[in-house]
């Protein structure tokens, strides 16, 4: 019998990301919403500065405002409705939504330090946001053929999925940047302007933690983020909110 990939990533060893000198990771939670512009300044500039080993590694957690995402492989033809300003990014994927009620986690880890495995490193994201859904009795999955995590949604008919979560990667000289989005309660409807991440099919939506009937607030995500990412990654250390 043949594994499939979507088998292999779920046997990857996914423990082996654990920083070798057991630095923690700084973990820093903004506030209020941060414009893409600004976030994507900062994000290249933390990544070169932890590539030259002049600044330690991040974990950044905010919310943006209304506005959607072109990664690169994205389509102009899946901009449906540019309702909200849009944004080219170097970041794999292609269009998604990010706003308010939905929590981004940027992650700015050195893989040729822990490990300079692309794929296992993705499958470890994947793994980060299932335990975190798992913290709130919601049960995530990957699909081979749909980038992002995926609840089961037989409640609106056979085959009926939605995306709950979505991962876009970039590395600079090993050092990731980008990372995961997670829909705590986003508003939903922002996602018709846009073909999220290509998928078509009227089988497959998208849906928020609040919207499968879970009243969680953001910080109750960020604690079981952060525990989640504890378990795979190692110690953090958290930073006052402040700018990057």
């Amino acid at each position: 019998m043949v594994n499939s990939p979507q088998s292999l990533r779920q046997q990857l060893d996914l423990t082996s990301f654990s920083s070798a000198n057991g630095e923690p990771v700084e973990w820093r939670i903004s506030d209020s919403p941060v414009p893409y512009p600004e976030a994507v300044a900062a994000m290249e500039a933390r990544v070169a500065a932890i590539a030259a080993g002049e600044a330690p590694e991040l974990v950044w957690l905010l919310e943006h405002p209304p506005l959607y995402t072109s990664g690169t492989s994205g389509k102009a033809a899946d901009l449906l409705d540019p309702r909200f300003p849009t944004f080219a990014t170097g970041r794999g994927g292609q269009l998604t939504y990010h706003g308010p009620g939905q929590r981004v986690a940027y992650i700015m880890i050195d893989l040729k330090r822990r490990r300079p495995d692309v794929r296992a490193y993705v499958a470890s994201l994947e793994e980060l946001i299932l335990h975190t859904l798992a913290a709130f009795n919601v049960r995530g999955e990957r699909r081979e053929d749909r980038v992002g995590v995926w609840v089961k949604r037989p409640d609106k008919g056979p085959g009926h999925e939605d995306k709950i979560a979505a991962i876009g990667v970039r590395l600079k000289r090993w050092v990731s940047f980008h990372g995961i989005a997670i829909n705590v309660e986003p508003d939903l409807s922002h996602f018709a302007g846009i073909v999220p991440c290509g998928v078509a099919d009227p089988r497959y939506g998208v849906t928020s933690l609040v919207d499968l009937g879970q009243l969680v607030t953001m910080a109750d995500v960020d604690i079981a983020l952060r525990q989640a990412f504890e378990e795979l990654f190692g110690p953090t250390r958290a930073l006052l909110p402040e700018a990057v």
